[in-house]
């Protein structure tokens, strides 16, 4: 069988090898397609023209829409590289009988952690201060210590988590261990209002779906604390993003650190990179080796297991 990957850079950027997958058939690797490329096709022209003898189509960001796989007649099985499945339009595969697999489980603990390394930088701002001494700020000083900002302990402080999956119960735990107090809610609004309002930090760890694209909007903010933070490690679109500068800019919430944002890579007119004590990193929650090895190995078996005749983690059956 020949297998496409779409868009694999990512996945491996050089320390991640695809040997699982090369294994399982006659493997083809593109690191960027679709809306990575520079080609003057279109996106979607570009996606049909690599994938058009393919059986296996692995993808990450690449869109395979009903369009897409109608011009490829060869194809018979989809691997997202994603826990996330949007890219692919599931009743198209679904109706030409293409199983569409994903990784259900692979950056668990590293996204948890990661909300952790964004919580601490809001509350000890870690990097201002190493940057404050190397430039001689310290060296200048009379007493043995100095802080640019407020420090706060976490220990007693409310930690509210929208979307208690494995990733909002592993933060969770987490969060426990440094003897926070923790809310949480789901899908239900009212909850989400409830906690949001009682909370010191807010975290998003929750799908993006059309019921809560742009939750996070000016109302919802006006019902945090002023003192609050604010952490996405979940979805960008989740955020509109310019209530969430607005909101920092005029004082109304303490801070933010946002992983994601809702066009990626950012755009420069994004507001939140202007925004006050805004952290934003460049989507790399997910991304430490560790959780990129599982994803290509889980990426490997869901294709091991389709060829076998017993797909997995099939989210169109």
């Amino acid at each position: 069988m020949k297998i496409v990957v779409l868009d694999g850079h990512t996945l491996n950027p050089g320390d991640n090898p695809w040997d699982a997958v090369a294994s399982l058939g006659e493997l083809q690797i593109y690191d960027y397609t679709g809306q990575a490329t520079n080609s003057a096709d279109s996106p979607a022209d570009k996606v049909v023209e690599r994938s058009l003898d393919a059986d296996i189509i692995v993808t990450n960001k690449a869109v395979l829409s009903a369009d897409v796989i109608a011009k490829l007649p060869n194809l018979k099985f989809i691997a997202v590289t994603a826990t996330g499945y949007n890219v692919v339009d599931i009743a198209a595969a679904r109706s030409r009988g293409i199983p569409v697999s994903n990784v259900p489980e692979y950056g668990t603990d590293s996204v948890a952690q990661f909300t952790f390394a964004l919580i601490l930088e809001l509350v000890h701002h870690v990097a201002l201060h190493s940057d404050a001494v190397h430039a001689g700020e310290w060296g200048r000083q009379q007493d043995f210590c100095f802080w640019k900002t407020p420090l706060t302990e976490l220990a007693g402080k409310t930690l509210a988590i929208i979307g208690y999956g494995k990733i909002g119960h592993r933060v969770g735990e987490i969060a426990e261990a440094l003897g926070m107090k923790i809310l949480t809610a789901g899908r239900d609004m009212a909850k989400i209002r409830e906690i949001i309002a009682k909370a010191d930090i807010v975290t998003l760890h929750c799908p993006l779906t059309d019921e809560n694209k742009g939750m996070v909007n000016r109302e919802f903010l006006a019902q945090m604390k002023p003192t609050a933070f604010l952490i996405n490690a979940a979805r960008g679109g989740l955020v509109v993003e310019q209530d969430l500068a607005d909101a920092l800019n005029s004082g109304k919430l303490a801070g933010a650190a946002v992983d994601v944002v809702s066009a990626e890579p950012i755009k420069l007119d994004n507001p939140l990179i202007k925004a006050k004590n805004c952290i934003i990193t460049p989507h790399i929650a997910w991304a430490t080796l560790e959780a990129r090895q599982r994803l290509m190995q889980t990426t490997a078996d869901n294709i091991r297991a389709f060829q076998e005749g017993k797909p997995v983690n099939v989210i169109n059956s």
